[in-house]
């Protein structure tokens, strides 16, 4: 625990204030029950950010759960992340995530009170960075949700959820009264003033809060209509492909808020 507190009382006086941000999401999934306990899902969603005014991503996401027992499920999932470049205006290398979970639930007169734990792993494509981030990004979701059902067709919830991010950059280098620069301005090429020295740097990255409703048409149809709102706690490194200047090592503290509304058909 030392370990991972002391770094970070360090690295708070590197905090960079992020401007508030409000995007939206759109999702339509299918849920097909193959017998009891045992279900397939598939989701499409699109995701728009810089205030609505462009597009953020395409992700289509497969999914399997199983309860095995009356107050817990178990899932697998995998996600195709097709992310697009606002500066480039293209689509971007695509990300895959895998996903495991597990859910416990309570049922309390009309209330459903759940406990989620999310592990994934998310791959990038394509070329970048190996001084800024993993190939393969590690995370764990833990997510506490209360849904009412004493109001029939419609039902509202609230979840709040805490995002460890367990493999980011881990570097030595100056802090020069804002950042974190490059130990040695007079280093050469290939002999950098500055260290990666691994990616096992553990730390909370995201608050993620959410209200919403759920609204039953029938058996089959459901609407989804909800906020949520993100506190993002990033470590960014900035540095060159080569590894040999490091621009800085910052935090990146901000808010992001999203309205969201999907359709769900199942059958």
């Amino acid at each position: 625990m030392l370990g991972l507190v002391l770094p970070l009382m360090a690295f708070s006086q590197t905090d960079v204030a992020l401007d508030p941000e409000f995007g939206g999401r759109v999702a339509v999934s299918m849920d097909k029950k193959i017998t009891k306990g045992l279900h397939v899902s598939l989701e499409e969603e699109v995701r728009f950010d810089n205030n609505f005014s462009s597009l953020d991503r395409l992700q289509t996401t497969l999914g399997i759960s199983y309860k095995v027992h009356p107050y817990i499920k178990l899932g697998l999932g995998y996600a195709l992340i097709n992310g697009y470049g606002t500066n480039s205006e293209s689509f971007k290398n695509p990300r895959h995530r895998l996903m495991a979970d597990v859910t416990g639930t309570l049922h309390l007169g009309n209330w459903n009170l759940s406990l989620k734990e999310r592990f994934q792993v998310t791959r990038r494509t394509g070329d970048f960075n190996v001084y800024q981030n993993p190939q393969n990004a590690l995370t764990l979701k833990s997510r506490l949700k209360a849904q009412y059902k004493g109001f029939g067709k419609v039902q509202p919830y609230a979840y709040f959820e805490v995002r460890n991010y367990f493999n980011a950059p881990v570097i030595e280098a100056a802090y020069d009264g804002s950042v974190y620069v490059t130990l040695d301005d007079y280093s050469e090429e290939g002999e950098p003033g500055w260290f990666l020295t691994g990616f096992n740097g553990g730390y909370v990255n995201r608050l993620r809060g959410s209200f919403g409703v759920d609204i039953r048409l029938d058996k089959r149809n459901t609407l989804n209509f909800y906020f949520l709102g993100d506190y993002l706690m990033d470590k960014v490194v900035d540095a060159n492909a080569e590894g040999t200047k490091l621009k800085s090592y910052t935090k990146e503290t901000g808010f992001r808020g999203w309205f969201g509304a999907g359709y769900e058909f199942a059958f």
